[in-house]
């Protein structure tokens, strides 16, 4: 696929690996990198965003073509790949790293996300407490970082945390 045609999410549910490993399973999405987004160090790293210092989320940035998935589609799964509700956590992963966060490129983006976390909200009882913020800039986490779950399955994280997520997805 020509990268030129793609269209971009980035989105941030707890764990990267966790969100990416559930992307890579859908049909349409060209490209996943995990990285930081969302704070204020100017060369953030994982050590450094894992001190809740940086500002930064753990997130993904989603390349996907949109013949094939709309980005209505991708925020749909986002709403169920993790829980939207809880502020800083998801599961045993706590810290503003963790948070649930989507950055728009553009007003379109953040009127589809907005729309979106409305609709989403009706599934849910608790108050959704997803950051939606402009995408300043996206910094690209380190190599032993990209595709960890495929990479690293029998992990204890990957096995224990990251394995039921995807069975479940799978059931959906």
């Amino acid at each position: 696929m020509n990268q030129d045609k793609l269209e971009y999410a980035t989105l941030g549910g707890g764990c990267f690996w966790c969100v990416e490993a559930i992307y890579q399973l859908v049909k349409g999405v060209e490209s996943i990198e995990s990285g930081y987004a969302g704070g204020h160090d100017p060369s953030p790293n994982y050590k450094s965003v894992c001190s809740g210092q940086t500002g930064h989320a753990e997130v993904i940035r989603i390349g996907f073509d949109p013949n094939i998935i709309s980005f209505e589609s991708i925020l749909e799964i986002f709403w169920e790949a993790h829980d939207p509700t809880t502020r800083n956590r998801q599961g045993n992963d706590e810290g503003p790293q963790y948070r649930s966060i989507i950055l728009y490129e553009n007003e379109n983006q953040k009127a589809i996300f907005e729309k979106s976390r409305t609709k989403a909200q009706e599934k849910f009882k608790s108050q959704i407490v997803t950051e939606i913020v402009l995408l300043t800039k996206f910094f690209k986490a380190e190599g032993y970082h990209q595709n960890y779950f495929r990479t690293n399955p029998n992990q204890p994280y990957c096995h224990y945390v990251i394995r039921p997520k995807i069975e479940k997805f799978l059931k959906r």
